[in-house]
């Protein structure tokens, strides 16, 4: 586990409490769960992406801040950065978690790379924690700069069509899988149009995916959706 962080942990008893999910503490006596190091790993992370946003783009916005670093530490660029290192092989999970494929879940894999960051602050300092994040965060923040204005695109969307047509889209959803492996299929119509398809392991990321699609559509109509 510790190549993953490419760190040598002087008390490898945090990198162990990082790893430990709530249901395996659970299954072993109550042994104390990551979420304490989840808490402070919380807290360095959104620092050190503030730092590193604000030192790259020394002309952008609070708003424009503000949403790329909400972009950069969502559940979901978490979740996908953990998988890109292979996280959820390393994960403790009670007998039910891991037949529910836990080691795979969104909010399991986002609370454990916080947590391994709150390990790494604790063990190493601010300096190498700041060279993990930055590495982890590098090529996605390019990308999110680049798609800046698609990072809320839900909210996007309802503004541009309220200014447009007068009234928001109308979202439509649908689930399939089983309970703990769902997918969602979200559609967005605007003026009777479906204009917009989005699939995910969430609601929110399937809205949001066809938000984005709906955009692209109107952009390509001549609207413009910058301004709103």
């Amino acid at each position: 586990m510790s190549a993953l962080s490419g760190h040598t942990f002087k008390k490898p008893d945090l990198l162990d409490l990082a790893m430990a999910h709530r249901s395996w503490c659970a299954e072993n006596g109550g042994a104390p769960s990551n979420e304490r190091l989840e808490f402070l790993g919380d807290a360095v992370l959104g620092w050190i992406v503030a730092d590193l946003v604000i030192r790259r783009h020394p002309s952008a916005t609070e708003g424009q801040l503000t949403d790329l670093r909400k972009s950069l530490v969502s559940a979901e660029a978490l979740a996908d950065m953990a998988r890109e290192i292979g996280l959820g092989r390393f994960v403790r999970l009670g007998a039910g978690e891991r037949e529910a494929k836990g080691f795979d879940k969104t909010s399991i894999l986002a609370d454990t790379l916080e947590a391994i960051i709150g390990a790494l602050y604790l063990d190493a300092g601010v300096a190498r924690t700041r060279r993990f994040v930055r590495q982890l965060v590098a090529s996605r923040a390019k990308e999110a700069w680049r798609r800046l204005d698609r990072v809320d695109a839900r909210s996007r969307l309802i503004r541009v069509c309220v200014r447009e047509f007068g009234r928001p889209p109308v979202v439509q959803t649908t689930s399939s899988g089983r309970a703990h492996e769902p997918s969602f299929d979200a559609s967005v119509v605007v003026e009777g149009e479906t204009l917009g398809r989005g699939i995910g392991h969430s609601k929110k990321i399937a809205i949001q995916r066809a938000s984005e699609q709906a955009l692209d559509v109107l952009v390509g109509r001549g609207v413009d959706v910058t301004s709103a």
